[in-house]
């Protein structure tokens, strides 16, 4: 595939994994991944500035999704890495 056949909202599969393009450009997209993903959380504990916990957690609760601006990374895909791309017939989120 080509940034040409790209929209954004567009979802399509890659290294067995869903992403939803996010922004198309002359030479690449960019994307997010559907797949479950990690959550961090920083938490500091007011009354000891130094103590510091960061639980984690895997999700594929969607809330994460919307954007921009995105809550997950965004991931580029450039003209090489689109000819692995395939075209998924999705508009929504999961």
């Amino acid at each position: 595939m080509t940034p040409e056949d790209f929209h954004i909202g567009m979802a399509s599969w890659c290294s067995n994994k869903r992403w939803r393009c996010t922004d198309v450009g002359s030479r690449v997209i960019v994307a997010i991944s559907l797949e479950p993903h990690e959550v961090v959380s920083v938490e500091t504990n007011s009354s000891a500035l130094r103590t510091r916990a960061e639980p984690r957690q895997v999700t594929d609760e969607t809330d994460w999704l919307p954007g921009p601006p995105f809550a997950v990374a965004e991931q580029v895909f450039d003209e090489d890495v689109l000819e692995a791309v395939e075209y998924e017939n999705f508009t929504g989120y999961r």
